[in-house]
């Protein structure tokens, strides 16, 4: 009887699950080949076991779960909404809650040294009422008969509990069981736990996207799991019309792809206190300055509480919130306007801010393929809407933004961290990280493999305590090629080197192009901080690929040159009434012989927005122009007058 389960059954999952967890070591324990193609195929068959036992179609079942787990396990780890397995299957009393980002340290979210610091202290308020996309999991014990624990830590049953979902679903929908995946669209668009259609359709046709191109992959478990394309699959639509309860967005007032689900809940523009207002800037980008940067941001906090948080006039802001789940995106600030979000007034002023329902320092607090997928359209139309260009000196990191002044060095903000997966990222975005050139181009772009590349980090839960051992889009620095050697140090933090999850002193993360400085081995050097820095880059398994494009370095007679968080004008170009900003140096520099890859030529520019009423913002450009550079983990500014620009190729 379909949604019963009998011993036989559980004890079969379990031998499935076991196989699955341990299919990496068998080729260590010298498993024969026999046994090491059983388990590689273990996971395969609990797709097929489950689609046979609740008659849902296998590559269904395959294509909801590509979405959302991309087949994963996790280890039994749960997402940033309490997701569990390869169905993501969600329990809401295991979800995160933490402090966010934008409450914590010392950085100020708007960065402009023309205003008093902005430094928030609040808490993600809780949710009173637990949404049913959040609860999945305990629904799934109940048509299965299988304990919370066993969905959560057992991945065959894992998947039995999502089959039985979308089977249930397909009753309740009053479809039938068919073996045709066209009929499942409903089905699929109500497993997303959306409320309302937009996101469910979008949700379902990424799925339907998935079963037409087909997908194969190795998972975190060594596992091998492949769908077969169906490229003329053509699903029923419309049974998504046909279902009640669910409200209707109106994608009026936000600027996104029709390829997402969209909704405009709007940032607050007012005045409050003793003549303050909040929390963002009325601009008129493009028109009065151009667009640059789309800075990707995690909240540390879950999407409810979050969304309570940029409604409030006193907190800060930024133009765009995405939800685990199911990918959907709030718009909260139109791309005219400025959102105090980045820390530094410059990138701010030139940039829109993405954040993604999400944890730094939590490795196993994993984000779902949906909301990978849904930030990267997001990104393509913006990058295409505004030209701004698909690299990492453009899409930056939080973690990439630099201190404005010396003094906010330090406290400036780390996430999304060095878990976020920006090799998959630039994938979706249609712009992969590959070599350009031979060795001889002088340049390397980072690239690790995300899943086998481990680095060890600190202070995930308790300070200089190890953090699970997880993949990593970051490759780790030392001052020689030795792995004994000491860590690179940022002298701009004040403080020696650790391998503290949030200091980047000694890391470089996936995408970024360094200057090739020397190599030894299997280790490579580049110029970074104003230092060679070595990392580890063996030919058998490349932690770095090549690349050519323009460096700059001190012009000829020049010993050194000053480095810049920031690219103001000159002070001659404050017209009467606007505070010149000072052109302050970071504690940097770029000495004779070094080389640092340019990201773009910009003029000095200063938005001048420190009143409620418009009249007086004004946007001044100089004449003084700046280069771009990747200096460290974070971009950095030089004055072009003070530098040459130079092909990277060694000849």
């Amino acid at each position: 009887m379909r949604g019963s389960v009998t011993d036989t059954d559980r004890a079969t999952r379990r031998v499935i699950g076991t196989l699955a967890g341990t299919a990496l070591l068998l080729p260590l324990l010298g498993a024969a080949p026999s046994q090491a193609q059983d388990a590689s195929a273990g996971l395969q068959r609990a797709f097929a076991s489950a689609a046979a036992e609740y008659h849902v179609p296998q590559s269904v079942l395959l294509g909801v779960s590509y979405l959302q787990s991309r087949w994963d396990g996790h280890a039994g780890a749960p997402s940033v909404t309490g997701g569990y397995g390869p169905m993501h299957l969600t329990d809401a009393r295991t979800a995160l809650a933490s402090a966010p980002h934008h409450s914590e340290g010392t950085e100020d979210a708007r960065g402009d040294s023309a205003r008093p610091a902005l430094l928030p202290e609040t808490r993600v308020p809780a949710s009173a009422d637990v949404p049913a996309r959040l609860e999945t999991l305990p629904k799934a014990a109940e048509l299965t008969g299988l304990s919370a624990e066993e969905l959560r830590e057992d991945p065959a049953s894992n998947i039995a509990g999502g089959a039985a979902l979308l089977a249930a679903a397909q009753k309740d929908l009053g479809e039938p069981l068919s073996q045709d995946p066209a009929d499942w669209y409903g089905a699929v668009a109500r497993f997303s736990g959306a409320d309302d259609s937009a996101t469910a359709a979008a949700y379902a046709n990424d799925v339907y996207e998935v079963l037409r191109t087909g997908e194969e992959r190795t998972t975190d478990a060594g596992q091998q799991v492949a769908l077969a394309a169906q490229p003329g699959l053509t699903p029923d639509t419309a049974q998504l019309a046909a279902q009640v309860g669910l409200r209707k967005l109106s994608a009026r007032d936000t600027e996104c792809p029709t390829t997402v689900s969209c909704e405009w809940i709007p940032a607050p523009y007012e005045q409050f206190g003793d003549n303050d207002y909040g929390n963002h800037d009325l601009g008129d980008r493009p028109a009065s300055q151009s667009i640059k940067y789309i800075v990707i941001h995690d909240t540390e906090g879950a999407w409810e509480g979050v969304l309570n948080l940029v409604q409030d006039p006193t907190y800060v802001s930024w133009n765009y919130t995405l939800r685990s789940t199911d990918g959907h995106i709030a718009q909260h600030v139109k791309a005219k306007d400025v959102a105090w979000h980045a820390g530094n007034w410059y990138v701010n002023a030139k940039s829109i801010g993405l954040e993604h329902e999400g944890f730094l320092a939590n490795p196993d607090a994993w984000y779902t393929e949906a909301m990978y997928r849904s930030s990267a359209r997001l990104v393509k139309y913006l990058s295409a809407k505004y030209g701004i260009p698909l690299d990492r000196q453009h899409i930056l990191g939080h973690d990439n933004v630099p201190g404005p002044t010396t003094s906010t060095v330090a406290g400036m903000h780390t996430d999304p961290g060095p878990y976020w997966d920006w090799r998959h990222y630039f994938e979706l975005l249609g712009h992969p990280f590959e070599a350009t050139s031979t060795k001889l181009g002088g340049l390397v772009t980072i690239r690790p493999d995300y899943a086998t590349n481990r680095p060890r980090y600190t202070g995930c839960v308790t300070g200089g305590e190890p953090c699970a051992s997880h993949g990593s889009s970051e490759v780790r620095l030392y001052s020689a090629p030795d792995e004994s050697a000491p860590l690179i140090t940022d002298i701009g933090r004040g403080k020696a080197p650790t391998i503290d999850v949030n200091d980047l002193s000694s890391r470089v993360s996936t995408g970024q192009q360094y200057a090739v400085a020397g190599r030894e081995g299997d280790w490579t050097a580049i110029w970074y901080l104003g230092q060679k820095a070595w990392f580890r880059n063996p030919q058998s398994d490349p932690t770095a690929v090549s690349a050519a494009g323009l460096v700059v370095t001190p012009k000829v007679g020049l010993d050194s040159i000053p480095v810049y968080g920031r690219a103001y004008p000159e002070a001659a170009a404050y017209p009467t009434g606007i505070p010149a900003q000072a052109v302050s140096p970071l504690p940097y520099k770029v000495l004779k012989g070094q080389r640092y890859v340019v990201g773009d030529r910009v003029p000095g520019e200063y938005y001048y927005a420190v009143t409620f009423t418009t009249d007086s913002h004004k946007v001044v450009v100089g004449q003084d122009l700046y280069y771009e550079i990747q200096y460290g983990h974070r971009v950095a500014y030089v004055r072009a007058a003070d530098v040459d620009v130079k092909p990277s190729a060694r000849r």
